[in-house]
Parts: C-alpha cells; structure tokens; sequence
C-alpha cells in the first residue's frame, strides 16, 4: 500500500531534534536508525570524518494518526547545507516502480534539482524539486517489489 511520509533535513543535529520529538509525541522510533558509518562509500564521496560518520543518515519516528517523520543530516563534507526549499521533503512510497516513476516524472516537468529515479541500498529512489519550490521524495523500498 502506498503512504505519504514527512522527510526532515537538518545541519548536523538530526539525532537531538528526533530524541526531543520522541519525547513530545510519547513514542518510539520505527525501525533502525541508519549512520553515515552504516553506509557503503559511493562513487564520487568524499572521506568522512569521524564525527560526520556518526550523524544520521536515516531515521524515522511515528507522530499522529500512523503518520512517520523521517530525517537525516546534511554534510558540509558533501557541499549540503540547510536552506528554505531543501529542510523539508514529502516523502511518496510506492508499492510498484511504474506508481514512482509515473509521479517523478509529474512532479519534477517544469522543475529543478531532480536525481532521475535510481537504485540505491534502500529501494528505488528520486528526488526532485517541483516548478513551486517544494521537495518531493520518490521511494519503492526493496522489500515492495
């Protein structure tokens, strides 16, 4: 079944901000909390120090009626950096890869910073900015299809 999911982008203190809204909702986090260090290097990144290898390259945390907030922090290693537009992301999971690269291509006609739909260690995956300045996050997770 697919879901509507709120991505947050943070410099660096993803983990104090998620633990306070673990603490305000009275809930615990869903699934494991991925870091930096749990990742295989891809081409083209850069070596990480020993403190970006333990910021958070995802996590989730359920809030209200079923709805997930995920995150992740953004690298300055990596040229990221926090700003109106990329802190936050509407994450659409898909059951099948037509669903996902159907809305890609909707959402990202007319817009910017878009990856292409690509494969990565979680699933399927996209990213792009729509012709109204908001993020939008395309997800088929490996165990989906």
């Amino acid at each position: 079944m697919s879901k509507v999911n709120t991505y947050l982008n943070f410099q660096g203190t993803t983990e104090e901000a998620f633990t306070f809204y673990a603490a305000v909702f009275g809930t615990d986090f869903h699934g494991p909390t991925t870091r930096f260090r749990d990742a295989p290097a891809g081409p083209g990144m850069p070596d990480l120090s020993d403190d970006e290898k333990e910021k958070i390259l995802h996590i989730e945390l359920p809030i209200l009626g079923g709805h997930l907030i995920m995150g992740t922090d953004m690298l300055k290693s990596m040229g990221q950096e926090i700003r109106i537009g990329n802190n936050t992301t509407i994450n659409l999971e898909f059951d099948r890869r037509d669903e996902a690269d159907a809305y890609y291509s909707q959402l990202s006609e007319g817009g910017s910073d878009s990856t292409g739909m690509i494969e990565t260690p979680f699933g399927y995956w996209g990213c792009s900015l729509d012709r109204f300045g908001i993020r939008w996050m395309f997800l088929v997770s490996e165990t989906s299809e």
